[in-house]
Order: structure tokens, then C-alpha cells, then sequence
């Protein structure tokens, strides 16, 4: 993994990726630092975080378009996939990297509440764990993008897949408006989204019997629940989708200065999910 680790950091920094990534966020971080702190006086630094979220949606998916992507159109995946190495050990290798060049700026905004600290009043606490969740949220959309361009030969296309998917859930919380509160539709977007999940088991498996035998299993024990104990499913749609806000674990540290714990059990369970999806990815290309 070092070794793998290695290659792709210093090939962010040959390709001038890393440097212009780098560049580009310590700029809005240094314009919003001007504009909440320093010009407008407001004494936390989490405020300009809070306006970072959308610059990291546009720098992220560049960072992390060519992470699979260019290695298949290049081909040279089949040198990685050849080596004595496994494949979670190349997809970890890679996201560290990812993670070390997002960390630079990161270290850079550190800086930020000890220079609010010499010209007034501070709170260290709330802006390091702002950070701190900052910081996760991006390890968040890097996994997103990772995975992402492993699913496609294209970098052009990684990276607007994964600007979506950023911008998704960024709009989470109004979205989840709009889905049924009635214990029937949520019973209906539960058996749609079980059937989501076995065809995405189904692509990466490409296992008929399996993926046939969940989803008539799955959909029997929600419909027998929904028989069973009606009012289990009133609002459950919506509860389980507020869940799954990540971008509000961040505004509790940010705006509410909130420690939330749960939150960041969150954020790296979803890191390791899609490590995990990542690799059955590049498992099932490798033994295609």
C-alpha cells in the first residue's frame, strides 16, 4: 500500500493536480476568513467553513476524477490489478493519497482561529472541532469520487457524476420534504429502494439466484411488517433519510457548535462503505 501510496501522491504533484487544488481552496479559505472574520468581526472561524462546503463540491470531483478512471483509459489498471498487491490495498493506497493533498489546505485553516485569537475573542474549541468535521465531510466526497471514477473510463464524466452526487446531498434535507410521510408510501419507497440494492448486489455479483432470492425475502419482510404492525412505517422513509444528512452533521458542529459524535460515526462509516464498494468494483472488472 505504501508503495501505491507513494506513485499516486507524487503523480498529484507532477501533473500540477495537486498544486492547483491545493491553491484553489486555500484562496476561498483565505476569502471567506477576510470576509466573515476579519472585515465583518464575527468571532468564529466555523462561519467561513460553513461557505467552503460549496467550494469543495467543485474542487473535489477534479481531485479525484482521474483516481480509477485514467488508469483504465491508459490502461495501466492492468498493471496495478498484475501486482503482488491486493486490490483493498490499492484502493486504500489511492485514497490516502487523495486525503493527504485535501489535508494540506486543511492544515492551512488551522491557522485561522489562532489569528481571530490574537486580535480578540476566540472559540478554539467549536473551530477545531468545525474542523475536524470539515475535514471528515471532504474525506466523505473524496470516497464519493473515488468510487465513482471507478465505475467509468472517463475522467470528464467521474467528475460531473461526482459533482452530482456532491450537489445531492447538499440539497438532502429539502429533498427528503418531498418523500411520502403515510406508512403506504413509505412502504413503497422502501420496497424501491430494496430493489435498488439487489440490482446494485446483482451488477457487482452478477449472481441471478442470489440477487433473486433477496429481494423476494426482502420484499415478503416488509410487506409482512406492513400486515404485521402497520404504524411502524409512519414517517420511517423520512426519519431514515434525515439520517443520512451528512452535510447537517457538519452544520452542527459549524453553526450550532454541536459536538456530534454520532455524526462522525457517520462519516466514516459511509468512508468505509464506499471503500468497500470501491474495491467490489475493481474485483469485479479484475475477474471479468
Amino acid at each position: 500500500m505504501a508503495a501505491i501510496y507513494r506513485r499516486e501522491l507524487k503523480a498529484y504533484f507532477q501533473s500540477m493536480t495537486g498544486y492547483v487544488f491545493i491553491a484553489f481552496v486555500v484562496l476561498f479559505i483565505g476569502i471567506y476568513f477576510m470576509a466573515y472574520n476579519m472585515m465583518s468581526g464575527y468571532p468564529y472561524f466555523s462561519y467561513a467553513l460553513s461557505g467552503m462546503v460549496t467550494i469543495i463540491m467543485i474542487a473535489i470531483p477534479v481531485l479525484t476524477m482521474r483516481s480509477f478512471a485514467d488508469d483504465r483509459r491508459t490502461k495501466t489498471d492492468q498493471l496495478l490489478l498484475t501486482a503482488p498487491v491486493s486490490v483493498t490495498k490499492i484502493v486504500a493506497g489511492k485514497y490516502f493519497s487523495m486525503v493527504t493533498v485535501f489535508s494540506i489546505p486543511v492544515l492551512f485553516s488551522t491557522v485561522c482561529p489562532l489569528i481571530i485569537k490574537m486580535n480578540g475573542n476566540a472559540n478554539l474549541k467549536a473551530d477545531y472541532a468545525a474542523i475536524l468535521a470539515f475535514f471528515l465531510l471532504g474525506c466523505v466526497y473524496i470516497a464519493i469520487g473515488m468510487f465513482v471514477s471507478s465505475l467509468t473510463e472517463s475522467q470528464i464524466i467521474s467528475a460531473v457524476l461526482t459533482f452530482g452526487s456532491i450537489l445531492l446531498l447538499l440539497l438532502w434535507t429539502n429533498l427528503v420534504g418531498f418523500l411520502p410521510t403515510t406508512a403506504f408510501g413509505s412502504l413503497i419507497g422502501f420496497l424501491i429502494l430494496w430493489t435498488f440494492a439487489i440490482f446494485f448486489i446483482y451488477r457487482l455479483t452478477n449472481h441471478h439466484w442470489l440477487a433473486t432470492v433477496l429481494e423476494a425475502g426482502g420484499v415478503i419482510v416488509l410487506i409482512g411488517l406492513y400486515i404485521w404492525k402497520k404504524g411502524i412505517y409512519d414517517r420511517a422513509l423520512t426519519k431514515l433519510f434525515e439520517k443520512l444528512a451528512v452535510t447537517d452533521v457538519f452544520q452542527n458542529f459549524a453553526n450550532h457548535s454541536i459536538f456530534d459524535a454520532g455524526g462522525l460515526v457517520l462519516y466514516l462509516s459511509i468512508i468505509f462503505l464506499l471503500m468497500f464498494l470501491t474495491v467490489q468494483s475493481i474485483e469485479k472488472r479484475r475477474w471479468s
